[in-house]
């Protein structure tokens, strides 16, 4: 998959095994790599996404992201050694360039391309009928993280920290009928772009030291939290159309009103402290289950002041890394989506109306024979 951080092509070689009836599962991580993106490919992503593309450009992206991933799938086999004669399916998330739910969601990387490259089936284009069932088409992880990561005994939030932030409540045992998730705002989207922007010789800040050098500007915080995405209720769900370049500049334009003397280091705290307490504020509002127990994935884990500070604001909640209890929380994307495909094999549904309000519980994803 590829996610809103615009990072690379993550890739997984999963095992998954049901146990009796398929009440229970239970997965395997093989191997696991990123394919960064380089500077080129990032660039026209950024520039397709935020500024629109000619019909020509979106086509050749479609094709390109298609190859792109199939690069990453065909690498993590090689690295992994699994003979490709033992792989079902590649699952392919692809890449969201416009998501409007409950209108339209668009995923690019064209599955043909991904079949032809690897010689393996896909399953692929995962949101759409969440959408059409009228559902918000995200979060889609919640049925991996109740049916893989749950707690025996205790509820349990699974935050992923990726480009954009997203909570799976999840009930003890794992119960599908308890488990909630929505997108809860930026995760390190406005993080990296503030970043990029102040400092273009860098692609985000290494293990949060430029924001852990400064003091936030808390005027700025309490504003920008006033945005009606943080306090509609669940399900919901957002993206990079939302979290946009004019967003980045409009924070840091903020920022430097409010204190003449504001620093890189201060305006960079300043959009940390915003995904902190954005965070914070959803589990405030909307979270009622008693959760006392909160693992910590994706890239934004990275950041020590983001976690730091998150660990802070959702005190006294335990907050952890996931691969303290599981394996890799980068990987943890791409195992879902692969847990998604495995459900699709099965003619099980793979979306949770609690999670993306669809009017009903949908097969996910579509076929591309190989």
């Amino acid at each position: 998959m590829s996610g809103t951080s615009l990072d690379g092509a993550s890739a997984a070689i999963v095992r998954i095994a049901s146990g009796a009836h398929g009440a229970t599962h239970t997965v395997d991580l093989l191997g696991f790599l990123t394919r960064p993106y380089t500077t080129a490919e990032r660039e026209r992503l950024e520039r397709a996404i935020h500024e629109g593309a000619t019909t020509a450009e979106w086509c050749r992206l479609d094709f390109d992201v298609g190859g792109w991933l199939a690069e990453a799938a065909l690498a993590v086999i090689a690295e992994a050694g699994v003979p490709r004669a033992y792989i079902r399916a590649v699952a392919s998330h692809g890449q969201t360039v416009w998501h409007e739910p409950p209108r339209a969601t668009w995923q690019i990387g064209e599955a043909a391309v991904i079949a032809e490259r690897t010689g393996l089936d896909v399953v692929s284009d995962f949101r759409v009928r969440d959408v059409a069932a009228g559902g918000q088409g995200a979060p889609l992880v919640p049925i991996a993280d109740a049916s893989l990561f749950s707690a025996p005994d205790a509820w349990r939030a699974l935050q992923n920290l990726g480009g954009i932030g997203n909570v799976t409540i999840v009930p003890p045992g794992g119960a599908l009928e308890g488990v909630r998730a929505f997108d809860t705002g930026p995760g390190v989207v406005i993080i990296d772009g503030v970043v990029r922007t102040l400092r273009p010789n860098l692609r985000y800040d290494a293990d949060g030291e430029l924001a852990r050098a400064g003091t936030p500007i808390r005027e700025v915080v309490d504003r920008l939290l006033a945005d009606p995405y943080f306090a509609a209720a669940p399900p919901k769900s957002t993206g990079r159309e939302h979290f946009t370049a004019h967003y980045v500049a409009g924070l840091i334009a903020a920022c430097r009103a409010a204190r003449a003397d504001a620093t890189d280091a201060d305006i960079v705290a300043t959009a940390v402290s915003l995904t902190a307490r954005s965070i914070a504020d959803a589990y405030q509002r909307f979270v009622p289950e008693p959760v006392l127990d909160v693992l910590l994935s994706g890239g934004g884990t990275r950041n020590r002041t983001l976690r730091d500070w998150l660990s802070a604001d959702l005190a006294p909640r335990r907050v952890r890394a996931f691969e303290e209890l599981y394996f890799d929380g980068d990987a943890k994307e791409a195992v879902a989506f692969a847990f998604l495909a495995y459900l699709h094999f099965r003619g099980m549904t793979g979306n949770l109306p609690t999670a993306t309000g669809a009017r009903g519980r949908r097969i996910l994803g579509k076929l591309t024979p190989r």
